[in-house]
């Protein structure tokens, strides 16, 4: 078999943003339980004497990934635009720590294309990401497809 397969490896994570100049309750400091799934494509490999025989990817590898580049990054984070003056990100990271600050306003929509664009440099060759969705609550994600990024 030869053919297209894709694969899928979900991951938690709790992060707090807040979004400059918006109009509404999400202006403050707020955060979320973010469900993160990360979908790849490829063919699945078919050497006999590999480990990885059969597989697109193994899972620990794209667990490993997306622990590196995201979860280790933006867990128990609170992620700043840097929109916001710089008085008021210094205020932020004095105030709570570990905070990232972003080129972006933190919707769930830039987060989501962030993640991709950490993710894709990392994934072996003969794989790509196909897509990302990620929860910011449970009954609001965003998603993002490489073939509308294309």
């Amino acid at each position: 078999m030869n053919q297209v397969i894709r694969v899928t490896k979900s991951f938690g994570f709790e992060m707090a943003h807040v979004l400059s100049n918006y109009d509404g309750p999400c202006r403050n400091v707020h955060g979320h339980s973010y469900k993160l799934s990360v979908t790849v494509a490829g063919r699945p490999g078919h050497d006999a004497k590999s480990a990885a025989n059969g597989m697109v990817i193994d899972f620990s590898e794209l667990k490993a990934i997306v622990e590196r580049e995201v979860i280790a990054q933006f867990d128990h984070s609170v992620v700043v635009g840097r929109l916001h003056d710089a008085e008021k990100r210094e205020a932020f990271a004095k105030l709570f720590g570990n905070t990232v600050f972003v080129d972006f306003q933190p919707t769930c929509e830039n987060l989501a294309a962030c993640f991709a664009g950490r993710i894709m440099p990392h994934l072996p060759a003969g794989t790509r990401l196909f897509s990302l969705k990620l929860y910011e609550t449970a009954t609001s994600c965003a998603e993002w497809y490489a073939a509308d990024n294309m």
